[in-house]
């Protein structure tokens, strides 16, 4: 994105900051997977969203009127082996920022950056060592009262942040529409290639690297690819199984480009058809999905979308004969979560579970234009449940897709991905 985005941003923050306010933010820091090796470094969101610097260990420190920042210094040995560095005068300069210092100036300045500010704006809980050390700092602070010094006397989360980044620029809608046509050719190509005896993992290995060929970081999330009775188990990752002949494959996968992430699930067949019950299944999820994207709408409360998509995969279940009862009692005694156990979507942005609000003062949120969500309703049928038709034992189907806020015409932002049966089985012929 433009630099000019990002100094914008930090501006925004500092101007909802009054007197007396500092507001701290941390980059992320390396994390070892084994041994000695690192895993793939991913910048926190939050220090992103702000600084659009990719580089780990930087803090950001703003006050109404003053704007910090703390990063690794220039070190040409340490270059040699990691890459390339900014440095802290590139830093300020791209952030046009008051002040720019080497991470090793941290430890002597933070002590003058909390003085005689009453409340700190730092997201708790992320690192207990340095929340630590942070509360040392304070208490200390505070025992310099008589000389007319102090430290924060008030703690906040920085809600402000995750309420900002839940409404999404123009800019942002771009990102998130590339990295939904990268998911789609991800999806598209599984569809095609996909054979029945092949391996979950076979699957995995496409979706990545359709990923990768078309300048994604990757996935945004763990890849779900789960054949046959798998796809009953919400959150499968291990994705070593052997595919079978007639089974359908959930695939729950998206991609991530320039720090967002599309989430998409799509059910297929393995060979060239559903069988006749996961085509029953298949037709009253999607049912629910069109109606839910259709109830995504510009002041329509959250909450309400799934709930309404409760009511069809209830009513839908009764009318098959796996539910019996009155609709209303089925719903009320929540007889619907042996098939569908989750809700119905979440935000989504530069994290696969976006950050903000969904319910304040105990009611629920109603939608606002720029809001992106998934919508995602599902059903699983136990494969050890006896009480349900053994020829619909081990089926489950979930339909996802990314959905803009747009007044009273919701975008799919992911309406590249087939979805109708006819279409499914046509790119499998």
């Amino acid at each position: 994105m433009d630099q000019s985005i990002f100094r914008k941003r930090i501006r925004a923050v500092q101007n909802l900051l009054k007197e007396g306010e500092v507001f701290l933010l941390f980059a992320a820091n390396l994390k070892i997977r084994n041994r000695d090796v690192e895993y793939k470094f991913r910048q926190d969101s939050d220090y992103y969203y702000l600084t659009g610097i990719e580089e780990e260990d930087g803090v950001l420190a703003l006050r109404r009127n003053h704007s910090a920042h703390f990063a690794l210094p220039k070190d040409k040995e340490r270059e040699i082996w990691t890459g390339i560095r900014l440095g802290k005068e590139e830093i300020g300069r791209r952030l046009e920022l008051d002040d720019s210092f080497d991470l090793s100036d941290w430890d002597s300045r933070i002590g003058e950056i909390l003085t005689n500010q009453f409340t700190l704006y730092h997201f708790f809980g992320k690192d207990r060592e340095r929340d630590t050390k942070l509360l040392d700092l304070v208490s200390t602070l505070n025992l310099r009262l008589r000389e007319g010094k102090f430290g924060p006397q008030r703690w906040e989360i920085p809600n402000f942040l995750h309420e900002m980044r839940m409404i999404k620029s123009p800019e942002e809608i771009e990102k998130l529409k590339e990295a939904s046509e990268i998911t789609a050719a991800g999806h598209k190509r599984l569809m095609r290639e996909t054979k029945p005896l092949m391996f979950e993992f076979e699957l995995e290995a496409i979706l990545e690297s359709e990923y990768l060929k078309l300048g994604a970081w990757g996935g945004g999330y763990g890849h779900i690819v789960a054949a046959g009775k798998n796809a009953t188990i919400l959150h499968y990752t291990s994705n070593r199984a052997r595919i079978g002949e007639t089974d359908a494959i959930l695939v729950d996968s998206g991609a991530e480009k320039d720090y967002y992430t599309a989430d998409v699930t799509r059910v297929f067949p393995a060979g060239k058809k559903f069988t006749s019950e996961q085509k029953t299944i298949y037709e009253l999820v999607l049912l629910a999905q069109k109606e839910a994207i259709a109830n995504t709408k510009s002041g329509v409360e959250f909450n309400s979308v799934h709930e309404k998509t409760v009511r069809t995969l209830t009513s839908g279940l009764k009318d098959l004969g796996f539910l019996k009862g009155e609709l209303s009692g089925l719903i009320e005694r929540g007889e619907f979560k042996r098939f569908y156990m989750h809700r119905t979507g979440h935000y989504l942005g530069m994290d696969v579970h976006d950050v903000g609000r969904y319910f304040e003062n105990g009611k629920s949120k109603p939608m606002q234009n720029g809001l992106v969500v998934t919508v995602e309703p599902g059903l699983y049928f136990d494969p050890s449940d006896e009480s349900i038709p053994e020829r619909f034992r081990g089926i489950g189907v979930r339909i996802e897709d990314d959905v803009l806020v747009n007044g009273e015409a919701p975008v799919v932002l992911t309406s590249g991905i087939p979805k109708e049966i006819g279409e499914i089985e046509a790119l499998k012929s």
